[in-house]
């Protein structure tokens, strides 16, 4: 397995933040494409190329590209949106895009029908450029993802695994959920949490080690799947990221030692 971490986490300028990824000494990053001097549809080719130098120079790739709008996928207004995230993440030699679909709901529905029908769309579209468009596991339990992802059949749609998402949301447990999934996921973030009744939300994300994620068994469950792809930490709260991701890499450089599970 690899380590990488989402950039914007760092919360700086992006030559900044790929900077201080690789004196982490991760290999890749996963960065937001949705916004600011980071939205798609306005790079030039220019800026590409300086996006590529950065990432070169550093010795880095990218192990993702959040196209996370925000909006569900049952909006039509997000298609076309998702499309040119595609189609630029693999300008950036990028095949994995991620994003949060919306709330997966039990039976039909009107907008079930919109979800599966755009869904199934973008997936068409990274299939035709052999990319993968991956649903990040969010407030729906394992096995409900797993049916929608079956039904829809579609090639190129795949999962992004959030361990944290399922405790914190979803009340599952992320263990089972990696057996649950193994056929689709294609990326996970490594990020932890706990239900409380201390926050509005009713759950709290906390620093890596130290929240709800069985991290032993997790990575196990990973390994056993053959899993060797990215744990790319995510860390959206908190006073001190960088201190924070700089403990979660010392944290699953240990964790996956101690399993013999080797780091690529």
């Amino acid at each position: 397995m690899k380590i990488g971490l989402i950039s914007d986490s760092f919360r700086l300028p992006f030559a900044e933040s790929i900077s201080a990824a690789a004196k982490l000494g991760v290999t890749g990053v996963q960065k937001y494409m949705t916004g600011g001097p980071f939205t798609a549809e306005n790079f030039t080719s220019e800026q590409l190329r300086e996006i590529r130098d950065i990432m070169d120079s550093n010795g880095l790739i990218f192990s993702a590209i959040c196209g996370d709008f925000g909006i569900d996928l049952d909006n039509d207004a997000v298609i076309e949106r998702s499309r040119r995230v595609l189609d630029k993440a693999k300008e950036l030699g990028c095949s994995i895009v991620t994003t949060h679909i919306g709330h997966i709901e039990d039976g039909d529905s009107p907008r079930m029908e919109k979800l599966r029908n755009n869904c199934y769309k973008l997936a068409a579209y990274a299939d035709s450029m052999n990319s993968k468009f991956a649903c990040e596991t969010g407030t729906e339990k394992a096995v409900a993802m797993k049916k929608f992802l079956d039904d829809l059949g579609a090639k190129s749609l795949a999962t992004n695994m959030d361990p944290a998402n399922l405790v914190m949301v979803a009340k599952d447990d992320p263990v089972q959920a990696v057996y649950t999934l193994k056929d689709y996921i294609v990326h996970t973030h490594a990020k932890d949490g706990i239900v409380t009744d201390q926050t509005k939300h009713g759950w709290l994300e906390v620093p890596l080690g130290t929240g709800g994620v069985d991290w032993d068994n997790y990575l196990k469950a990973l390994n056993d799947i053959g899993y060797q792809g990215y744990l790319t930490i995510e860390r959206e709260v908190g006073d001190n990221p960088a201190a924070d991701i700089a403990m979660a890499v010392d944290f699953l450089k240990g964790k996956l030692s101690a399993l013999n599970i080797q780091l690529g």
